[in-house]
């Protein structure tokens, strides 16, 4: 308060509170990375995000759930809880994962931001259930240091906020030499690619009635919308990303998830436990192909600005209706395999008072497109209702 008055501000997120993903580490507290074994484990260092956010003035508030170890797309725990998704009362439905406090607590209203990480749609898939924003950053990018790992290949922490704009706050904050972020507001003339009609199949009606609304917005907004068909189906990039997930995530936890005795969530555990078997000539294959469909895939995009999808085919399911052994990271896992970055933002609200949500994918390093086609967006589309929790 006494920067602020004396005029020293250290810049937009001075004074923001904050939240952050308990796969965080701070020096000296507790981070549990949503296991049950780790509840008295304390850090000793503290992740560079962290002290980024911390330089430029914003106030840790605490942390958040999450699912074990951040493998898990419901927002699950067995063990530690499950956060209650704000926008049903009645009925307990999942919050989206594995960032599933930090998404749960900002459409909540208790932070007006957080930090989450994204391996195969963590960020994305609980903004999308809890209706927030959620940028997915470029692999790289951010450090990742004094993050608990699942997969050093694939992990990206990323802001989750209410707005376009208080994502972009944070975002700035995050990056090794915090500047403004200036959004150009007209996309006139962008390229936008949407779904061909195979790669709509599965997705359900509220979803893609909300998707159909968006991209006509969308047009509606100077952008020309192009048809694209993927030279791999999005569903057929989950195998080579299975293989350097659970090969990663398991070299990383093995110890305790070999442990029977230990106290985790079995359904995490039945996911860890295939990298066993993950052999090495497996795993380079899998990289190798990653290199390959990367290189395939942008040629295939060539003169696209971005790529719009829903963020994911579902509304958030009631918590014991979750199919624990499926995801709903059909179209977030790719976009991590193909190193880009994307920006879920939400598309509207259902009859039943549900959120549904779009994702606004980019090649990777260039965030500020995709964060320019989302504030549009988000101008045109208009305010939408507070979820029923909302603080």
């Amino acid at each position: 308060t006494q920067r602020l008055h004396s005029g020293a501000s250290l810049g937009p997120f001075d004074g923001v509170p904050f939240a952050l993903k308990d796969i965080l580490e701070i020096e000296g507290e507790v981070t549990t990375a949503g296991c049950a074994e780790w509840i008295d484990r304390r850090s000793t260092t503290t992740a560079e995000v962290a002290k980024r956010l911390l330089r430029s003035g914003g106030i840790l508030l605490g942390k958040t759930k999450t699912v074990e170890f951040a493998m898990g797309g419901w927002g699950t725990n067995q063990r530690m809880g499950t956060p209650h998704n704000p926008w049903d009362d009645a009925v307990r439905r999942t919050p989206g994962g594995s960032s599933s406090g930090s998404g749960a607590a900002v459409a909540s209203g208790m932070v007006p931001c957080a930090i989450g990480t994204d391996t195969g749609g963590s960020v994305r898939l609980p903004a999308a259930f809890c209706g927030i924003v959620g940028l997915k950053t470029t692999e790289g990018l951010i450090p990742t240091n004094g993050i608990v790992p699942l997969s050093h290949t694939l992990d990206t922490p990323g802001p989750m906020a209410r707005s376009v704009s208080d994502a972009v706050t944070m975002f700035e904050a995050m990056v090794e030499h915090p500047s403004s972020i200036e959004l150009p507001e007209d996309i006139t003339g962008l390229k936008i690619g949407y779904l061909s009609d195979g790669e709509r199949e599965g997705i359900e009606k509220d979803q893609l009635d909300a998707y159909d609304n968006a991209l006509r917005t969308l047009a509606n907004l100077g952008a020309t919308l192009v048809e694209f068909d993927p030279p791999k189906p999005f569903e057929d990039m989950k195998e080579a990303t299975f293989v350097i997930v659970t090969a990663e995530g398991y070299f990383h936890h093995r110890e305790i998830m070999n442990e029977p005795e230990a106290k985790v969530d079995e359904n995490v555990r039945k996911r860890f436990l295939p990298g066993a078997s993950i052999s090495s000539t497996d795993y380079v294959a899998a990289l190798l192909e990653r290199q390959m469909d990367c290189e395939t895939f942008l040629q295939s995009i060539e003169g696209v600005h971005a790529l719009v999808t829903p963020t994911t085919p579902m509304l958030p399911p009631p918590v014991d209706e979750a199919n624990e052994d499926s995801t709903p990271a059909r179209f977030t896992r790719a976009i991590n395999y193909l190193s880009m970055c994307a920006t879920s933002i939400p598309s509207g609200v259902t009859d039943n008072q549900l959120p549904t949500s779009i994702q606004i994918a980019c090649r990777g390093g260039d965030e500020i497109t995709s964060l320019q086609i989302a504030a549009a967006y988000e101008t045109a589309r208009g305010e939408l209702p507070a979820p029923t929790l909302y603080a």
